[in-house]
C-alpha cells in the first residue's frame, strides 16, 4: 500500500469501531429497557459468532519467505533500542501512553456522571455514549479526508491540547445539552490524536521495522488505558469524578504544551 495513503486507512479503520459506539448503545439502551440484562448479554454473547465466521472464510495470500524469527528478547531489545534512539518515535510512544491514560477515563468515567452528577438513567447514558461515538466517527472521517499533510505532529499535539480542555469543561458543565456537546467534541478529538499519532508512527518507522516499532507503540497505547482508568477511578473514589477529570485534562494540556515547545522534531513531522 503507498504509505502516503496511510492515515487514510488508518482513519478508516477507526470509524467501524467508533461507529459501533453510536449505534450499540441506542440498540443496547432500547434492549435493557424492554427484554433485561440477561438478553443482552446473551445477545453480545451470540454476536461474536458473525465475528469467528467471518474470520474462517479469509483467504489470506500467501507470503515470500520471511528470515528466521530471532529470539523474543533479542527482537524486543532490538526494538526498544530503535525506539529510544529515534526521537520522533520515542516521544509518539511517550504521547501514546500519556493521551489513553489521562483521556480515556473520559469514557470509563460516564456512568459515575450520568447516575451522580446528572442524575440520569440507563437511557442517559447511552445517550452520552452516542455522542461521544458520534464525534469519534466524525474525527475519522476528518482524517480520512485530509490524509497526509505537513506538520501533523504539531496539529496533533493543539488538538491534544484541546481535547484536554474538552475534558476539563465536560467535568465542570451541569448542563445535560452542553455536555453532550463536549463529549462529541471530545470523541473527535481523541480519535484525530489517535489517528494522527498512529499514522504517524507508521509513517517514520522503516518497513523492516515496523512490526517491532508498533508493537512498543501499541504497548504503550494499549498499557495507558487500564492504568488510567484505575488512577482516576481511585482519584473519583477519594476526591470525586469531576475532580479526577479536570486533574486528568490540565495534565494532558501540560504534556503536550512541553511537546510543543522542546521537541522540535517531533513538531515538523
Amino acid at each position: 500500500m503507498d504509505r502516503e495513503r496511510l492515515p487514510n486507512a488508518i482513519a478508516l479503520n477507526s470509524i467501524q469501531f467508533n461507529l459501533a459506539r453510536v449505534i450499540g448503545p441506542l440498540l443496547a439502551g432500547l434492549a435493557l429497557a424492554s427484554l433485561g440484562m440477561v438478553f443482552c448479554f446473551t445477545a453480545n454473547g451470540v454476536s461474536f459468532l458473525a465475528v469467528i465466521a467471518a474470520l474462517w472464510t479469509l483467504k489470506v495470500p500467501p507470503r515470500e519467505e520471511a528470515a528466521p524469527p530471532l529470539p523474543l528478547a533479542q527482537d524486543l531489545r532490538i526494538g526498544l533500542r530503535y525506539v529510544r534512539r529515534e526521537g520522533p518515535l520515542f516521544g509518539l510512544t511517550l504521547l501514546a501512553f500519556a493521551v489513553t491514560f489521562l483521556g480515556t477515563p473520559l469514557l470509563t468515567l460516564l456512568p459515575v456522571f450520568a447516575q451522580n452528577v446528572f442524575h440520569l438513567g440507563v437511557e442517559g447514558y447511552s445517550r452520552m455514549m452516542v455522542f461521544s461515538g458520534a464525534g469519534a466517527v466524525t474525527g475519522a472521517i476528518t482524517v480520512a479526508w485530509l490524509g497526509r499533510f505537513p506538520r501533523m505532529g504539531t496539529w496533533a499535539l493543539a488538538i491534544q491540547v484541546l481535547f484536554g480542555g474538552l475534558i476539563v469543561a465536560f467535568a465542570l458543565a451541569r448542563v445535560p445539552a452542553l455536555s453532550h456537546l463536549l463529549l462529541f467534541a471530545a470523541g473527535a478529538a481523541l480519535i484525530i490524536v489517535f489517528s494522527l499519532m498512529n499514522s504517524l508512527v507508521q509513517l517514520i518507522a522503516p518497513n523492516h521495522m515496523r512490526g517491532r516499532v508498533m508493537s512498543i507503540y501499541m504497548m504503550a497505547f494499549r498499557g495507558g488505558m487500564p492504568l488510567g482508568s484505575l488512577a482516576s477511578g481511585y482519584l473519583a473514589n477519594r476526591l470525586s469524578a469531576p475532580t479526577a477529570l479536570v486533574i486528568n485534562g490540565i495534565l494532558l494540556v501540560v504534556v503536550a504544551a512541553v511537546f510543543l515547545v522542546r521537541f522540535e522534531k517531533l513538531r515538523s513531522v
